[in-house]
């Protein structure tokens, strides 16, 4: 007897909510880190390990919760997010994470692959109770998605601990040479001096930290973070990265290879293979003009919590438009964040990693122009056309407009 295919629906999303229930039922049982920094001073096995990693480290006093920012750099795969997201990873007084969501959809989109729009709504609402864990300092929360599961607390598996000045740095990460505390923390060194993660250190050092930010691209739609705005325990506010969509396609077929197989053949031939999906950079495109759209309209849960940027505007002029998100956000930008603008967007080399934040952003914001093919071009433009007129992209029609690169295809647009 064949059973249909609503029964076999069904029976993936009850498992999926059992499997959830009893992750929150087993968190229980784990220790949580201390909500205020004075508190874990009554703590005596945890202040030891706080106190014996850094004698010379002081951390920040934030006394009230309304003055702790939580920012959300919401953003898609491949639109600038690891760049703009060092704009707070560079501040001192930030506690910045990068995509930590990757370990809860490591756990579940695995079974179920998120093919499902009913399994996807059971998908937001972990990641948005995940998200408010993390925001109130709670990273022993993870350890119910991070795979092998942490043993004390510990793990080397955390996903891009790297990309996190605050998990590279004393008291998280013990390091010894005293130059290297003083300098902002390397990727390289910090791959091989940090490999074990202490997820209760992480806690406290976010509590010592006078606010939060964390860069995700596997929130589809800005709707989905609406409870986050309106929880009083929070100050979220987002601050929406977008790029244009064929640039996004573009730099999505040259760093991931494997899964843009069709896409590469057609960018090299010109000629569409019968195989290829469209779905993806379609529905890349309606979320950015849902969300768009949304975030313009200034909603009652929205107000004052949402800033519209390209990636274009912030790559072209990166020092004064991150005084602009700072003013948002009602926070002074330090000098470490503008010195690291002044570092890394006049790169004269192109980077070998994908996820590079060194450029020189002003020559690469439309470099997409001179490596996808026109037939491309012509589909994408088909299929977003609406987004791409609402963001001030202009669409080309022939393939010497493409390549003609001194002729910009973003319009000089301010949202507001």
């Amino acid at each position: 007897m064949k059973c249909s295919w609503k029964l076999v629906l069904l029976l993936i999303c009850l498992c999926l909510a059992v499997q959830y229930t009893a992750i929150r039922s087993i968190h229980d049982f784990f220790p949580r880190p201390c909500q205020d920094f004075r508190q874990c001073q009554k703590c005596p096995e945890i202040d030891k390990s706080w106190k014996s990693s850094d004698n010379n480290y002081t951390p920040t006093n934030h006394n009230t919760v309304s003055t702790r920012k939580h920012i959300h750099l919401f953003s898609q795969t491949r639109s600038g997010s690891s760049f703009a997201g060092q704009l707070f990873n560079q501040h001192p007084d930030i506690f910045y994470m990068y995509e930590p969501l990757y370990h809860a959809q490591q756990t579940f989109c695995n079974y179920s692959k998120c093919l499902w729009k009913p399994l996807d709504r059971a998908v937001q609402g972990v990641y948005r109770d995940l998200l408010f864990n993390l925001y109130t300092c709670d990273l022993n929360f993870l350890e119910n998605y991070i795979q092998p599961e942490p043993r004390d607390h510990l793990t080397a598996s955390f996903f891009r601990q790297t990309s996190s000045h605050a998990l590279c740095s004393p008291p998280v990460c013990q390091v010894e040479n005293k130059k290297i505390i003083e300098m902002q923390p390397n990727e390289d060194w910090c791959r091989k001096k940090c490999r074990l993660l202490n997820l209760t250190l992480a806690s406290m050092a976010c509590q010592s930290r006078s606010h939060v930010s964390i860069k995700t691209v596997r929130i589809p739609q800005v709707s989905d973070l609406r409870l986050l705005t309106e929880d009083p325990r929070l100050d979220l506010r987002i601050i929406h990265l977008v790029r244009d969509p064929r640039a996004i396609l573009a730099s999505r077929i040259t760093a991931f290879p494997d899964q843009f197989i069709a896409w590469k053949i057609w960018n090299a031939t010109d000629r569409q293979p019968h195989y290829v999906d469209l779905g993806q950079i379609t529905k890349t495109c309606q979320d950015m003009e849902y969300s768009v759209d949304i975030g313009l309209k200034k909603p009652a849960w929205l107000h004052r919590r949402y800033l519209l940027v390209r990636y274009e505007d912030l790559a072209l002029n990166p020092e004064a438009k991150a005084k602009e998100i700072y003013k948002f956000l009602d926070l002074d930008i330090d000098n470490k964040v503008l010195t690291w603008i002044s570092q890394n967007t006049n790169a004269t080399s192109s980077a070998k990693s994908k996820y590079s934040t060194s450029r020189d952003s002003k020559t690469t914001t439309e470099s997409w122009r001179l490596h996808l093919g026109f037939d491309i071009v012509k589909t994408v433009q088909k299929l977003c056309n609406n987004t791409l007129d609402l963001l001030g992209y202009k669409t080309v029609q022939s393939e010497e407009e493409l390549r003609n690169i001194r002729n910009s295809l973003v319009e000089p647009r301010t949202f507001s």
